[in-house]
């Protein structure tokens, strides 16, 4: 302990650019992050989302209504390489998961930070079961994470060294995390906010940063004339989430959930980290961070946001709440961060997807599946498939023809498409979410084979209404791929050309 203390003592106050980089160290965790993820890849099966990317990604587009481009042309990209692979889609969310891992041990050294600084953002990260478990699917808010840790990282070099590339880099990363979903500019209001309040604001007089702007605006165009075509769903889908979040708490839960995201070290880190850019003249020039992730909280707590929201800045605060703690002449350093980090690593195994499927017990209630949703999102997407196939083959021959599939479920209609050639499925449809933008169901189809959904609101559609079919996954998400009744509906009152558009809901 004391030759690290000491190796401390004597890089502390070097140049940030001369400070040595813990590169086998940091290696070294992101290695062992790397197989622990590589491990779980094969686990179970899709998760609805990443289903409902694949279908997307067939579809590719300037926009979507849940998200943008980004994520389902890397699925499509995946699909393509190797088709029907649950590891492939899955492998581009580990690689961008460990290159944060990297980049936020690279924060640290742009504070100044020591190797042992270094090491314990890369270790905070990786033992956070948010920033990491997340790297086990491909999601939205995985590549969104890290391009903020990318972010992140370019905007504090830029304060250290006043290189105006790095402003345009960061517009780049920017203009690409804008085609993954639309919370960054939360991100740079608040950076605004907190430079107003204690600078540099020479940085906001920089024409790189303007031009940067230019270049995030240039590439948002086509996004945004695709949401406007469309009456701005992406727009809409926040109230629908605000709508979810405040049924399970919203504001009073928000801080504690967010604050659970960055682990148990990570969390003792970003609190440090706060206190050390108000309080710290070495990281002065940086203080306009600490408002950071407090404006940011503010913000999503006031939009009923999702608390991982703002997780894409916990690796900056974490790194400087690092360097405190390894700057810090208190003997009782590594004794305190030794357990803290060990019961942090247990929190992280404990979160990622290693248990038997022969030992999870099954859930009757949605809202209970609801609290475990990355579990139970991932089983009875075969057991979907087949009993559709079933319904659908004991038709009469000749109405196949005029026979069309509808998902309640956006979920349920992407694990139906991606498998319906192999299937010999009809085409499929669904008024949920994005999957609603896909198309609409012709005017000749006069039967349908409903997936799910509520028989008193079919009889309201159709004229005739029978159960012919039933979906049941002992670990499926109920009235998803458990307990689902599959209806036959005959003779729509309407043509699908005039109701479908009203039908479209993105709840």
């Amino acid at each position: 302990m004391t030759s690290v203390l000491e190796t401390d003592v004597r890089e502390r106050d070097r140049p940030a650019d001369q400070q040595p980089y813990a590169l086998v160290g940091v290696g070294a965790i992101a290695l062992v992050s790397a197989v622990a993820l590589l491990a779980t890849l094969g686990r179970y099966g899709f998760f609805g989302d990443e289903l409902y990317f694949v279908s997307a990604g067939r579809r590719l587009a300037f926009g979507y209504a849940d998200q943008g481009p980004l994520v389902p042309a890397i699925a499509r990209l995946m699909d393509l390489i190797v088709p029907g692979s649950l590891v492939a889609l899955r492998i581009p969310a580990v690689l961008v998961t460990i290159a944060a891992i990297f980049i936020s041990a690279q924060i640290a050294r742009e504070f100044g930070g020591s190797r042992a600084a270094q090491l314990l953002t890369a270790t905070a990260y990786a033992t956070s079961p948010f920033l990491l478990v997340q790297g086990s699917q491909l999601a939205t808010n995985t590549i969104d994470t890290a391009l903020w840790v990318l972010i992140s990282w370019l905007l504090i070099r830029w304060v250290r060294t006043r290189s105006d590339s790095l402003l345009v880099w960061a517009a780049v990363v920017t203009a690409i995390d804008m085609q993954v979903k639309w919370l960054i500019p939360f991100f740079w209001v608040a950076v605004t906010i907190g430079v107003l309040v204690y600078g540099p604001r020479e940085l906001l007089r920089r024409r790189a940063l303007w031009l940067g702007a230019a270049i995030v605006v240039a590439a948002t165009v086509p996004s945004l004339i695709w949401q406007a075509g469309h009456d701005w769903p992406q727009l809409r889908l926040g109230a629908v989430v605000a709508a979810e979040q405040g049924a399970i708490g919203g504001r009073y839960t928000w801080l504690p959930l967010a604050i659970a995201a960055a682990g148990l070290f990570g969390a003792v880190l970003l609190f440090a980290g706060i206190w050390t850019l108000f309080r710290s003249e070495s990281l002065r020039p940086y203080r306009f961070l600490g408002l950071l992730p407090i404006l940011l909280a503010v913000a999503f707590m006031i939009t009923n946001g999702r608390p991982y929201y703002a997780a894409g800045c916990y690796a900056a605060i974490m790194a400087a709440g690092a360097v405190r703690w390894t700057q810090s002449a208190a003997r009782w350093r590594p004794f305190v961060a030794a357990p803290l980090i060990a019961l942090s690593v247990a929190l992280v195994v404990f979160s990622l997807p290693l248990e038997s499927e022969s030992t999870i017990d099954p859930v009757d209630s949605r809202a209970e599946a609801g609290l475990q949703i990355a579990l139970y999102g991932k089983f009875g997407w075969m057991e979907l498939r087949r009993a559709t196939d079933d319904a659908y083959r004991a038709l009469p021959e000749p109405e196949r023809e005029t026979t069309v599939v509808i998902a309640d479920s956006y979920w349920q209609a992407s694990a139906l498409d991606v498998e319906r050639q192999q299937f010999g499925l009809p085409a499929i449809y669904s008024p949920n979410r994005g999957f609603g933008y896909f198309g609409t169901p012709p005017d000749s189809a006069t039967t349908v084979l409903w997936v799910g959904g509520d028989e008193a609101d079919l009889r309201s559609i159709f004229e005739a209404v029978t159960p012919i079919g039933r979906a049941d996954a002992r670990l499926g998400y109920p009235d998803v791929t458990r307990d689902v009744t599959i209806w036959r509906c005959d003779r729509p009152r309407r043509a699908w050309s005039q109701t479908w558009p009203d039908m479209l809901r993105l709840d």
